[in-house]
């Protein structure tokens, strides 16, 4: 996330909760699509990792960012933690332990999410290139140690670290060593963000098979394809997961405002103070009771920053985030908002995505979740593979597309963005299988030259 929102508007009551969700619902007409992937910066030289500090740091690299792009500034204690552009509404962040995030700003067509991507990309190797740092696009860093990955002075970080070992075993990991991309998406109605809800949930294992590029750990093979994907299955279960209840009777905003009411806080933000209330219930801090901050009441802002710290395969905020894919190549950041666009923006495409998982039942979803990380497109479920649920998923996609016709200055509509993911169904071999050939291969042993090939 780039940014804590600062909306001071009281929340009395669940209902100002659930009308909050109802707020985010858009006319199809208005439905844009919005992007974020994080990438790994490391020293060129050396391979090395890039603290915060120093002439040559991520502080530095921000700062070089902020003079290129007149982008406003977000501050933590006095140092430069992100930037927010004011105009378009993109912004840049730094995750737990130095990865560069890219919050793209909301866009009518994959054309113009495209454009962003390329105009960021540009822009960081010029700011990064005077300070000798490279970007890696792996979902998960490939040789350092958890102890030799740098911590950003960021406060919620610090609330986090000091929490995440208590719920889970992979919690540091996660916040530390993972990468991610994620596209953002919206919904019409109650009614609509239900079925894209429970569609995104059911074929966030796809996206993981597909996009499954983080086959190594501390310098050697970890034995899976996405080892973000895996980390995420031991990180405090209050926050992730496949959300089970989304698909019974019953579901809409309600229901989703019941299940994040019982995730546990992290830190209530007032001012620049970020204050650690870590395990406790935001229904105290709705009734004024909180412990730790005697009378005081939640606010709009608390509600959204509170949303922020949960960590479902797909997220519920005043839209949907998909949230179940390692970060990749430049064209894999965009085919995962194109593949999302043409299932989501498009009724017939829409309808056929429930069609293919209305027989799934809650057990062979979360085996399917389960099994993913490390049999990637091999996976099966009810006597499929998941490799053809892909095609399936990605022929529904390009239909979507190409009805929806957004053409650019050439003519050409939105399907080609497509074109990467269906390489990889038709090979059947995701980007980690082509990363453990070159290990056992060409590379003879040595993850080192992944930081040449996989940047980005």
């Amino acid at each position: 996330m780039a940014r804590d929102v600062t909306d001071a508007e009281p929340a009395n009551e669940r209902g100002d909760l659930v009308a909050w969700f109802e707020g985010g619902c858009k006319a199809p007409q208005d439905f844009k699509v919005g992007s974020e992937h994080e990438k790994i910066p490391f020293y060129l030289a050396d391979l090395s990792p890039v603290p915060y500090e120093g002439e040559r740091g991520i502080g530095a690299l921000l700062e070089g960012m902020r003079v290129r792009l007149g982008w406003d500034a977000i501050e933590d204690s006095g140092h430069l933690i992100g930037l927010y552009d004011s105009v378009g509404g993109g912004a840049i962040s730094l995750e737990p332990g130095g990865q560069f995030e890219l919050s793209g700003a909301t866009h009518a067509d994959i054309h113009a999410l495209s454009g962003e991507l390329s105009a960021h990309l540009e822009a960081a190797h010029a700011a990064a290139a005077p300070l000798g740092i490279g970007f890696l696009a792996l979902g998960m860093s490939p040789r350092w140690t958890l102890a030799q990955t740098p911590r950003m002075p960021k406060s919620r970080y610090r609330i986090m670290t000091d929490y995440m070992p208590k719920v889970g075993t992979r919690g540091l990991d996660m916040m530390y060593r993972t990468a991610t991309t994620q596209a953002n998406l919206d919904y019409a109605s109650e009614a609509d963000m239900v079925a894209k809800l429970r569609v995104g949930l059911a074929l966030q294992p796809a996206m993981t098979a597909l996009f499954a590029n983080s086959p190594f750990t501390d310098g050697k093979p970890n034995g899976l394809l996405s080892a973000r994907s895996e980390v995420w299955r031991h990180t405090d279960a209050a926050r992730s997961g496949m959300l089970p209840f989304a698909f019974e009777p019953g579901m809409g905003f309600e229901r989703y405002v019941d299940y994040a009411l019982d995730v546990p806080m992290y830190f209530v933000k007032r001012g620049d103070v970020y204050h650690d209330v870590s395990g406790a219930s935001f229904r105290d801090l709705l009734a004024g009771r909180l412990a730790q901050l005697p009378g005081e009441r939640a606010t709009i802002s608390d509600w959204a920053n509170h949303l922020s710290t949960i960590f479902p395969e797909v997220r519920l905020k005043r839209y949907l985030e998909m949230r179940g894919a390692d970060v990749g190549t430049a064209e894999r950041i965009v085919a995962q908002s194109a593949l999302m666009v043409g299932i989501y923006y498009d009724s017939v495409a829409l309808d056929g995505a429930l069609e293919l998982i209305r027989r799934w039942s809650a057990e062979a979803r979360q085996t399917l979740r389960d099994e993913a990380p490390r049999l990637g497109l091999q996976a099966r479920i009810a006597g499929r593979s998941l490799r053809d649920v892909a095609r399936d998923m990605l022929a529904l996609a390009r239909g979507g597309l190409e009805r929806r016709a957004r053409r650019d200055g050439r003519g050409r509509d939105e399907g080609p963005y497509l074109d990467a993911l269906d390489a990889i169904v038709e090979s059947g071999v995701e980007p980690a299988r082509a990363w453990m050939a070159r290990y056992e291969g060409p590379w003879r042993g040595s993850v080192d030259p992944i930081y040449a090939e996989a940047r980005i």
